[in-house]
């Protein structure tokens, strides 16, 4: 015993007592610790045209919005944050006056039936919201009929407007008169095309002399300026009235707002109630819209800038070969080599970089598009993630 030291004994001692201490431990707290889950708020959206909010991270940004300007509360689309709203839209279209109401397709219908008035042509592009996405409700509700032009394309020339108005006051027994021309750009249906400035220009010119009236579908206008050098109110001054979006990039959950002659908004109270439009109260989204509304150039310009930087960088990948689009805006097409999965890309940047990609569509393209997310990262970590992930996506 005499040989026995007493270090020794206190390291068999401390060894004997490691089961009893390990029984005692939770599991739970032995295990490797789980990765915390990617935030939405820090994420990179290659698939949205602006930020769409999770409702966590909307309370939070609107909470961030109320302490730097308290938002008021407006009565059935009048007054306090929503006024201000109509007041910015007012400043930045050039128009009279302003209007809001709940939904796109209900903004659109009512611009072109008040423009058309007892007429009951309107001349629209086949490809447009108006024409493929909003349930014949010109026909069925306020007996227009739409006549489609450029099937397919993003736009019609002045020539093919001429042609088709001439065929039908030709070729028709009783004669409808023409009321409207809607236009939309950029079209979604056509991967954002902005239809040529020029080309409105000549449509605008010769519809003023007609006396036809004009409708701009400008949900996501801002998109067109920005990547064509433009200005909101440009466009506008082409056209009788004016429908931008507030949920496509201005990070509202829902609402549109139509701009015009007070003659042509102060019709459109009325209209709006009776289709069932007179939302009791709408500060959220107003005040959302007001406050991305404010610096949406701003942030606009940085994302071209940042594009154009990463596009520079996405060169040097190998597996994907990012394609620009005949006047295009924000979208752009991505070629996937054979050699790689592009569902195992994509499952990649989702996973471990929190990054949103996209899956091949028919054409075989993966349809990408540039938004304010993309100012959340880095270029140069986003290059990386993308190369990590073609990495391991390879067949």
């Amino acid at each position: 015993m005499s040989n026995f030291k007493r270090r020794d004994f206190l390291k068999l001692s401390t060894l004997s007592a490691l089961p009893i201490i390990a029984s005692s431990i939770p599991f739970s707290a032995l295990a490797k610790p789980e990765r915390q889950p990617s935030k939405d708020s820090e994420a990179v959206y290659f698939i949205n045209d602006g930020i769409f909010y999770r409702p966590t991270d909307f309370i939070d940004k609107l909470q961030e919005i109320n302490t730097a300007n308290p938002i008021e509360r407006d009565s059935y689309g009048e007054g306090a944050t929503l006024e201000k709203l109509l007041k910015k839209f007012i400043e930045i279209t050039g128009k009279e006056s302003a209007v809001y109401v709940p939904t796109g397709t209900l903004a659109n219908q009512l611009a072109i039936s008040v423009l058309c008035g007892s007429n009951t042509k309107a001349f629209v592009q086949e490809t447009s919201h108006v024409y493929r996405d909003e349930g014949d409700a010109a026909q069925t509700l306020f007996n227009k009929r739409l006549i489609p032009l450029g099937e397919g394309k993003s736009h019609f020339t002045l020539e093919e407007l001429q042609e088709s108005i001439k065929y039908h006051k030709e070729g028709e027994a009783f004669v409808g008169s023409v009321g409207a021309v809607s236009i939309e750009t950029p079209v979604r249906r056509c991967s954002n095309q902005a239809v040529p400035l020029s080309e409105i220009k000549r449509i605008s010119t010769w519809c003023k002399e007609q006396g036809y009236k004009m409708h701009l579908d400008g949900a996501r206008l801002h998109m067109a300026t920005s990547f064509t050098n433009s200005t909101v109110k440009e466009y506008a001054s082409y056209f009788d009235t004016v429908y931008m979006c507030l949920y496509k990039y201005l990070g509202a959950t829902g609402g549109a707002i139509i701009c015009g002659d007070k003659s042509i908004i102060d019709q459109m109270h009325h209209l709006i109630k009776i289709h069932g439009g007179g939302i009791f109260t709408n500060w959220p989204s107003a005040a959302m819209a007001l406050h991305h509304l404010t610096d949406i150039d701003e942030v606009m310009q940085k994302i071209i800038i940042k594009t154009k930087d990463l596009f520079e960088q996405f060169g040097r990948l190998k597996g994907l070969k990012f394609i620009p689009i005949e006047n295009g805006t924000n979208q752009f097409n991505v070629s996937v080599e054979k050699g790689i999965d592009a569902a195992k890309l994509n499952a990649r940047l989702r996973a471990e970089h929190n990054i949103i990609f996209g899956q091949p569509r028919e054409d075989g393209f993966v349809k990408i598009k540039v938004n304010p997310t993309l100012l959340r990262r880095d270029n140069k970590l986003i290059y990386e993630s993308f190369k990590e992930a073609i990495a391991f996506a390879k067949v």
